[in-house]
């Protein structure tokens, strides 16, 4: 078995593309490809669907890269022992986020303190973000109310609280101490998608108050909120940590119970031992 046709396959499978994985394995695209051809000639396999826009692992590419995953994670992670004692002058760290508010200080304090490494940063929502955690498409991940299981280290990192967000100008807009939860029954709102942090969050605590808004517009981000709000469509709700410094609208705190979510940072058990990833362990604002 020729471990260099394995380690091809395995970049493209990680990196869904011929050119990425080129780069990720410092050799040319031509040699990654002959490499894949050479593999699924000898073992007479399709492992790879190639289109005009993209690469897909077929039925069995899929269970073949599960086994190569396993197998040079192993061996990134040997190597990462053995260079632990180059005091992190260089290094690859595979960050996940589920938004951008917490994690982009944490990357301006670990460039200040370590400038040699490269950080490829992911965001995406909730569920998305985990999912790369657990699939060890990122090293570590910032994320929000997830759940202990086994195999997985987490730590605290900060909480949040739900906030109302609503236009300038508007009534609320001037009660800095906050509105109660009871305020919003039956009024007019635009909120996240059902599968939001924030949007079930808030819906948890309405049910348990007995609240029951009037959902208006069912957005997919943050921005589109913030935008409908500033149109006077509806009172959005935002997490504290994500309150938006545009002019045209005011976060104003909720009160009542069950509004607060909590952060963390994540990686594998088997994992949080390694230098780099310890590293930015370190950087969260209540460690040690």
């Amino acid at each position: 078995m020729n471990l260099f046709q394995l380690r091809a396959f395995d970049a493209v499978a990680r990196e869904g593309s011929f050119t990425r994985a080129a780069a990720r394995l410092f050799i040319s695209q031509p040699a990654v490809t002959g490499h894949i051809k050479a593999l699924e000639e000898h073992y007479q396999i399709t492992l790879l669907r190639r289109t005009a826009r993209r690469v897909e692992l077929t039925e069995e590419g899929t269970r073949l890269a599960a086994i190569t995953r396993a197998m040079f994670g192993l061996a990134e992670e040997a190597q990462v022992m053995l260079e632990a004692n180059r005091q992190l002058l260089t290094g690859r760290l595979e960050v996940a986020a589920d938004g951008p508010h917490l994690v982009m200080p944490m990357l301006a304090s670990l460039r200040a303190r370590y400038p040699g490494i490269t950080v490829n940063l992911r965001l995406g929502n909730a569920q998305e973000t985990l999912a790369a955690l657990l699939s060890e498409h990122a090293d570590v991940a910032v994320l929000t109310e997830v759940e202990p299981r086994k195999g997985l280290h987490l730590q605290a990192l900060s909480e949040s609280r739900i906030c109302a967000l609503v236009p300038e100008g508007h009534p609320w807009s001037t009660q800095h101490e906050g509105i109660a939860l009871k305020q919003l029954d039956q009024v007019i709102m635009v909120l996240r998608e059902p599968s939001s942090i924030t949007r079930r969050t808030f819906d948890d605590a309405c049910a348990q108050a007995r609240i029951n808004p009037r959902v208006l517009l069912e957005l997919d981000s943050r921005e589109a909120v913030t935008e409908a709000v500033a149109a006077e469509l509806g009172v959005g709700v935002v997490s504290s940590v994500e309150v938006s410094h545009d002019p045209r609208v005011r976060a104003v705190p909720i009160i009542g119970e069950g509004l607060v979510n909590r952060h963390l940072i994540g990686c594998m058990e088997r994992r949080r031992d390694l230098r780099l990833i310890q590293a930015f362990f370190d950087l969260a604002p209540n460690s040690v």
